[in-house]
């Protein structure tokens, strides 16, 4: 059985069963391939320093390339047209209880995060982020007439060691439109999903 629970391609991804994963994907071309490249060879360059890279190295690394995506100075926004948000939206709660436990999501108008915790007996996150992506850009670029690649391929992904960086995660996700100055408070954003704010 084919095992994806680390790969590397731009950045390493390690995706253990049991664990509780934030995420981010990006439409393509959303950044600069030059800004991209910049980014890699700063992310390279820290890790390069130690055997493991620090958590403060990776939180530095992900809020400049958040940044630069909440600008949504350069690429496609598809993501602001409600029919697409509502379609990655739906497909997020899809694998609910199938291949994940969802925690909390928020579709921005070009890159998603999500935070997931994944059971012992999971299926592989690689595939469902696959299959997930490969659905949602079939039927995203029927909605908008067009064709062509809709998800940059690579998820950014980030292992939630702790009940407080938990909090924290959680946090920076449904307060994304409000940080990218897009509503005054998270309840304000249409595709923010967080159940756990109306228990």
């Amino acid at each position: 059985m084919r095992q994806l629970l680390h790969y590397e391609r731009n950045l390493p991804h390690r995706l253990p069963p049991g664990a509780d994963l934030f995420l981010t994907f990006r439409l393509a071309d959303s950044l600069p391939s030059s800004v991209v490249a910049r980014l890699q060879n700063q992310f390279r360059s820290s890790e390069a320093d130690s055997a493991e890279l620090t958590y403060a190295q990776q939180r530095r690394y992900f809020g400049r390339f958040d940044a630069l995506l909440d600008g949504a100075a350069h690429g496609p926004v598809w993501l602001r047209e409600p029919a697409v948000a509502e379609l990655v939206a739906a497909s997020l709660r899809h694998f609910h209880g199938k291949a994940y436990h969802l925690i909390c999501f928020c579709i921005m108008p070009n890159h998603v995060h999500a935070v997931v915790s994944l059971a012992e007996d999971a299926p592989l996150l690689a595939d469902t982020l696959q299959r997930l992506k490969g659905y949602t850009a079939l039927q995203a670029n029927k909605l908008l007439n067009r064709t062509g690649q809709f998800w940059q391929r690579e998820t950014y992904d980030h292992i939630v060691r702790s009940g407080e960086e938990m909090q924290r995660v959680v946090a920076y996700v449904v307060n994304n439109p409000v940080k990218a100055c897009l509503v005054e408070s998270w309840e304000q954003w249409p595709y923010t999903y967080w159940p756990e704010a109306l228990d």
